[in-house]
C-alpha cells in the first residue's frame, strides 16, 4: 500500500540472564490448547477461527493477523478497532524449510493515533487553567488519528501473503451475516457512554432494546465499510470515507481534519531485542514503554536465582519483582514519550552495570518507599522537572504462530471501552478518546495517580506513549512463546510476569494466563493485587511494609481482575504448539490444527 511508507528506527538491547522452573501456586486450571501446526490466541472465538480459517486457506501468521484485527472489530467493538491504533510485531521463522516471510528480519509495525494538525498543548484546558473533565476521553474532541486499518493494510502489502480481500473475508461475513453473543460479552454494550451519541446508541444498544444473549448480531453498516476497505484501503485516508469520517468529526466539533487523514503514515521500527537466561526476548520499542520497561526489569531481576524462591506468587518472588518494577517505571516516567519528537537514553535503561546499581538499592525484604528512591548517580541524564504518562485499560491482544513458525504478537486499542463513545455516520464503527493518553496538563495527576509530564504533552502529528507491550522469545533462533496483554500500565506488569511464571517458573502458558495477578508502577506507591492473590501471601508483604491494595476489595460484585493474556508456547520436547486463554474472559479461545 504505497500511502504508507516505512520508518525504520533501529535499537538493540542488552539483557543479562536468569534461571528458570519452579512450581506453580495457582487454582486449578485446564490444560493449554495443543497443536500441531499452527495456532491463534484471541479474546473471541469468533476472531481465533477467523484467523485459524485464514491460515487453513494458506496464508502466514500476518495474514491470520490481519484476519484477526478486523474480525475482532465486529465481535469485539469496546476495543477490537478500525478507529483507533497499536502495536504489531512481527517475528519471522529461522528454521530450516520455512518460508522466508518479507525480509526475513523481525519488524514493529507502529500504527498507534495520532494527535491532529489542530491539536495543542492546552486545548483540554478551561480558560482558568484547569482540565475539563471527560472532554479528551468522551465525544468528538478526544479523538486522535486512527492507525489500524492504514496498520492491516501495510502489515498485509509487505509481510503477508493472501493479500487484504482474503484475509477480511471472514470479518466481513461476521458483520454481514452476524454472530451470536452471550451474556457475558453483551454487559459490555450496556454503557451508558453509548447513549450519548446516536448512532453508536442505536447500533449498540438497538434505541434502548438491547441485545439479550442468544440473538444473532449484525451490522450492515459495517459489513459495507469493511468491503469498501478490502477493496481499496486507501479510501479510509484519501477517498469518500476520508469526507465522512472528517464531516463526521467536524459536525461534533472534533479536530480531526482529511489533511490528517491523509497525511497519516505507519511507521515501521525496528524491535527491541535483549537476553534472558539465554532467551532471545524481541519486544516493543517506544512510542510504547512496554519493551524497555520489561527489559530493565528483566536486567533487574538476572541477579537472583528465583527459581529457589518459592515458587510463582511466592511472597519472595513477589517482592523482588515488585521492587525491580518500582525501579524500572521510575524511569518510564522521567524519560519516555514519542521517539519522533523525543530523545531517550534507552541504551542507559538496558545497561547491565545499571542493573546491578539499582540491584544494590534493594533490601532483600523490605519493601522501598518510592518516594526515597535514588536513581544510582553516572548512568542516566537528569531527568525532566515532572514527569509521568497515562495509559488506560481497554484494550485487546492477540497472538498468531503459523505452519512455518513466523509469529505475530498485536496490541491494539480504542483507550477506553468504546472510545469516545462517537461511532461515525453511516461506516459503523466507534471512534478512539486515545488523545486522554497525552499529558492534558503537566504535573497532574491521571486516574491511575501517575504525574504527567512534558514529554508526552499534546502536540500536532504526535503519537501518545502506550504500555502496550507485544512480546515475542526465542532460543538459538527457535520460537519459544508469544504474549501481551491489555490492561493499561498493568500490560507492562501483566508480560513481564507471564514471561517469568513460564521461563523461570515452568508453569504451563495456561497456567501462567490464569495466575493471579499483581502490580506496582512505581507512584502511588502501593502492590496492586487481584483479588484472587492469596490473602496469606499479601499478609506477609504488608507485614514487609508494602500497601497492599486488593482490587475490588469492597465490591462483592467486583471480579477484581485486570489483563487479558493470550499466550502462545512451543513445546521444546515435542515441537507442538500451545495456546494459552485468559479464563477471565470466558468467549475467548485458543484455536490451533
Amino acid at each position: 500500500m504505497s500511502g504508507f511508507p516505512r520508518a525504520i528506527a533501529v535499537a538493540s538491547l542488552a539483557c543479562v540472564a536468569v534461571n528458570g522452573s519452579a512450581s506453580a501456586q495457582t487454582l486449578p486450571t485446564p490444560p493449554p490448547v495443543r497443536a500441531p501446526h499452527a495456532m491463534v490466541v484471541s479474546v473471541h472465538h469468533e476472531a481465533s477461527d477467523a484467523g485459524l480459517a485464514v491460515l487453513k486457506q494458506g496464508g502466514n501468521a500476518v495474514d491470520a493477523a490481519v484476519a484477526v484485527a478486523f474480525a475482532l472489530a465486529v465481535v469485539y467493538p469496546e476495543a477490537g478497532n478500525i478507529g483507533g491504533g497499536g502495536f504489531m510485531l512481527i517475528k519471522p521463522a529461522h528454521k530450516r524449510g520455512a518460508k522466508k516471510l518479507g525480509d526475513g528480519k523481525a519488524h514493529f509495525i507502529d500504527y498507534r493515533e495520532e494527535a491532529p494538525a489542530a491539536a495543542s498543548r492546552d486545548m483540554y484546558l478551561d480558560k482558568d487553567g484547569n482540565v475539563v473533565k471527560g472532554m479528551s476521553t468522551q465525544g468528538y474532541a478526544a479523538s486522535g488519528v486512527p492507525g489500524t486499518v492504514a496498520g492491516m493494510a501495510y502489515a498485509e502489502e509487505h509481510y503477508g501473503k493472501l493479500g487484504l480481500k482474503a484475509a477480511m473475508q471472514p470479518a466481513i461475513k461476521l458483520a454481514r451475516d452476524g454472530f451470536v453473543g452471550t451474556e457475558e460479552e453483551l454487559n459490555v454494550w450496556h454503557s451508558a457512554l453509548l447513549k450519548k451519541n446516536a448512532e453508536a446508541y442505536r447500533i449498540y444498544q438497538r434505541n434502548g432494546d438491547f441485545y439479550k444473549a442468544g440473538e444473532v448480531i449484525k451490522q450492515p453498516e459495517l459489513a459495507a465499510t469493511l468491503e469498501r476497505i478490502a477493496a481499496d484501503p486507501n479510501e479510509f485516508y484519501h477517498g469518500r470515507m476520508a469526507d465522512q469520517i472528517a464531516e463526521e468529526m467536524k459536525s461534533g466539533g472534533g479536530t480531526i481534519s482529511k489533511a490528517d487523514l491523509e497525511g497519516y503514515s505507519v511507521k515501521d521500527r525496528a524491535p527491541l531485542v535483549g537476553r534472558y537466561h539465554g532467551y532471545e526476548i524481541t519486544t516493543a520499542p517506544p512510542p510504547s514503554s512496554g519493551g524497555i520497561v520489561l527489559l530493565e526489569t528483566l536486567n533487574i531481576l538476572t541477579g537472583y536465582d528465583l527459581k529457589k524462591m518459592g515458587g510463582d506468587r511466592s511472597p519472595q518472588q513477589v517482592h523482588l519483582i515488585t521492587e525491580a518494577f518500582r525501579r524500572a517505571f521510575m524511569d518510564r516516567s522521567d524519560y519516555l514519550g514519542d521517539p519522533d519528537f523525543t530523545k531517550m537514553p534507552l541504551a542507559q535503561m538496558s545497561n547491565r552495570k545499571y542493573a546491578e546499581a539499582w540491584r544494590r538499592t534493594i533490601d532483600p525484604v523490605k519493601a522501598s518507599v518510592s518516594k526515597d528512591l535514588v536513581r544510582p548517580a553516572g548512568f542516566m541524564p537528569e531527568p525532566p522537572k515532572q514527569k509521568g504518562v497515562t495509559d488506560h485499560t481497554e484494550t485487546t491482544h492477540f497472538s498468531v504462530v503459523d505452519a512455518d513458525g513466523n509469529a505475530v504478537s498485536n496490541t491494539y486499542t480504542l483507550n477506553f471501552y468504546f472510545g469516545s463513545g462517537v461511532v461515525v455516520k453511516g461506516l459503523g464503527f466507534a471512534m478512539n478518546d486515545e488523545m486522554d493518553d497525552f499529558t492534558s496538563k503537566v504535573g497532574v495527576p491521571n486516574g491511575f495517580g501517575l504525574i504527567q509530564g512534558p514529554n508526552n504533552a499534546i502536540a500536532p502529528h504526535k503519537r501518545p506513549l502506550s504500555a502496550m507491550t507485544p512480546t515475542v522469545v526465542t532460543k538459538r533462533g527457535k520460537l519459544r512463546l508469544v504474549l501481551g496483554s491489555p490492561g493499561g500500565p498493568t500490560i507492562i506488569s501483566t508480560v513481564t510476569n507471564d514471561l517469568i511464571s513460564v521461563l523461570d517458573n515452568g508453569l504451563n502458558v495456561q497456567e501462567a494466563a490464569d495466575a493471579p495477578r499483581f502490580h506496582n508502577q512505581y507512584l502511588p506507591d502501593e502492590l496492586q493485587v487481584e483479588k484472587r492473590f492469596s490473602a496469606a501471601t499479601g499478609d506477609v508483604l504488608k507485614a514487609n511494609g508494602y500497601n497492599v491494595k486488593r482490587s475490588g476489595e469492597f465490591d462483592e460484585h467486583n471480579p477484581g481482575i485486570w489483563g487479558d493474556s493470550e499466550l502462545i508456547a512451543v513445546d521444546p520436547k515435542t515441537g507442538e504448539l500451545l495456546g494459552g486463554h485468559d479464563t477471565r474472559k470466558g468467549f475467548g479461545k485458543a484455536s490451533g490444527y
